[in-house]
């Protein structure tokens, strides 16, 4: 009877090197694919809370309510802020849903504290609510805000349903709670720039590249579509905002002025 012979030395390194090949052909292409069911999860996420903010403005007569967006209560009879993850709660069952898969940890940086980044989401610190974090955040003026010293009551979108409402911002991943946008916002100057605490602008809070040069945005008619950076500046943030400003193609925002300005990392996104 003859022996069987058993695997060469050559042969066995080259059996290890093709499933290695395989390995290195395979791995980028499952990595795209966790990428995007992480993708489709967030904006899953983003329609159950448009369907819990729908439900919220059909118990309200159709407002948004004061204190939605962590501005404080001004009715002596209201204690307490009224945040939008508070005021939404009765209508969602797992606070998980607040959390986008691309940033859903929390980041034990004490120089970040409780603000989020790119990757990481908010949570909740002594004057918030203790159970709320999230990974996204309202727009600041969609608010019914009573307050008699509010100095921009013109601006507000105070009800649903406002006409264009697929062009207005409701909630959008973010790395806070909230933010205000205006058309004159500086662009943050790099990749996942730190929370500017001045305010000296809240359109950065949303422009994160945590979807491939995107954020995906849930609008006021309760549509989800994922939204380029560029193309923030396009939407209808507040009702005087204007769509055409400086930070827009209409408003003369070529490529090479995304290269200045401490916005070069931005240059090679698409044009809006």
């Amino acid at each position: 009877m003859r022996k069987p012979r058993g695997f060469t030395l050559v042969e066995l390194l080259v059996v290890i090197a093709i499933i290695a090949l395989l390995m290195s052909i395979l791995m980028p292409a499952l990595g795209r694919v966790r990428k995007q069911a992480k993708f489709v999860i967030c904006q899953s996420n983003l329609k159950q809370l448009g369907i819990a903010f729908e439900m919220y403005t059909s118990d309200n007569d159709g407002y948004f309510q004061e204190g939605f967006a962590g501005l404080p209560n001004c009715q002596p009879n209201r204690d307490g802020s009224n945040w939008w993850m508070d005021a939404l709660k009765p209508y969602y069952q797992d606070n998980n849903v607040c959390l986008c898969p691309m940033a859903n940890r929390f980041s034990e940086d004490i120089h970040l504290g409780p603000i989020g980044a790119k990757f990481y989401a908010w949570f909740s610190v002594g004057w918030i609510t203790q159970d709320r974090w999230g990974s996204y955040g309202v727009n600041g003026w969609v608010e019914n805000n009573q307050c008699e010293d509010d100095a921009y009551p013109h601006l507000r979108w105070r009800q649903s349903g406002a006409k264009g409402g697929g062009n207005i911002p409701l909630l959008t991943d973010n790395q806070w709670i909230d933010a205000w946008p205006t058309e004159f916002d500086d662009p943050p100057e790099y990749d996942d720039q730190d929370y500017r605490v001045d305010g000296s602008t809240h359109m950065d809070r949303f422009m994160l590249n945590r979807h491939d040069g995107g954020v995906n945005c849930l609008f006021m008619d309760y549509s989800v579509r994922k939204v380029g950076l560029k193309e923030l500046y396009t939407l209808k943030w507040n009702r005087e905002f204007r769509t055409d400003g400086p930070w827009t193609l209409a408003g003369g925002a070529t490529r090479a002025k995304w290269a200045g300005h401490g916005t070069g990392w931005l240059k090679d996104f698409k044009e809006y």
